[in-house]
């Protein structure tokens, strides 16, 4: 295996727990949550959680609560000036070692 096919070989999204896809505002997420955060910001929206904020958000319920999944996105560390400070790094792109 390469070290670019390596870089995410087994690093899941903080956010969902899918597959990683590359560095986006600050973070190794998938491409899921790289867009839903990116629309979110870009657009203000502004979402209300139903159950008081304690939504499960994972591959397969991430779509249920906007509110919840936009709070892990920040909770986790994800951040606006990470796409105007940090380039995008896909696992195509990597040529250094392994993310650990």
């Amino acid at each position: 295996m390469s070290s670019s096919s390596s870089l995410f070989h087994c690093e899941n999204c903080p956010i969902c727990g899918d597959k990683v896809s590359g560095y986006h505002y600050g973070l190794p997420t998938c491409e899921s949550c790289k867009g839903f955060f990116k629309r979110t910001v870009q657009n203000k929206k502004e979402y209300h959680c139903n159950e008081q904020g304690n939504c499960v958000v994972d591959r397969l319920h991430r779509k249920r609560c906007a509110y919840c999944r936009f709070q892990k996105c920040l909770i986790v560390g994800m951040r606006v000036e990470g796409e105007s400070s940090l380039c995008f790094v896909s696992v195509t792109d990597f040529c250094s070692e392994p993310f650990r």
